[in-house]
């Protein structure tokens, strides 16, 4: 009976054990790709156009195929992406408002008519492209302190003024 309750006691320690090494290891997975989010791609790109001009996107607007829009599954929607065409050289700044391609697809995006005109690929209906993620620019006011303008003790203020320019002699 003794050796039964020990048997016991280390399997239930044992799995224990492999269980807080499992929950550490997915742990430290997650957080890994979570600290270092992928800054760029590089796939197949597909594009779309009439038929699906004026459907509801994922992002509650209508499609319009003239604009330069995209639908990636990879980033988030609203983000501002360059898309660059492998084969060609030539790029498009685009804004994520949909979702797709499908995944069985094999691509990483699809863009509208107006995006994949301007990377020259609409007779194709594929390419290769390489997405990146553009900053977005937040311009914020400036604020003004009055003791940055007004200076504190007026005898320090510089008393020193430009040169005046040489005239010019012919």
């Amino acid at each position: 009976m003794q050796t039964k309750l020990r048997t016991a006691a280390i399997v239930f320690a044992a799995s224990l054990l492999c269980a807080s090494m499992i929950s550490a290891a997915s742990q430290s997975k997650r957080s890994s790709s979570t600290a270092h989010p992928k800054s760029h791609f590089v796939g197949i790109a597909s594009w779309y156009g009439l038929q699906h001009q004026g459907l509801k996107m994922a992002n509650g607007k209508r499609f319009d195929r003239r604009k330069l829009t995209a639908a990636s599954w990879y980033v988030p929607l609203g983000t501002v992406i360059r898309v660059v065409n492998l084969e060609n050289g030539k790029s498009v700044t685009v804004t994520v408002t949909d979702r797709g391609p499908n995944f069985r697809l094999n691509r990483v995006i699809d863009l509208s008519e107006a995006a994949a005109r301007e990377l020259d690929y609409i007779g194709k209906g594929l390419t290769p492209v390489l997405i990146t993620p553009m900053p977005a620019n937040r311009p914020e006011d400036a604020k003004i302190d009055a003791a940055l303008v007004e200076p504190a003790d007026a005898d320090l203020v510089a008393t020193f003024a430009a040169p005046l320019p040489l005239p010019l002699v012919h």
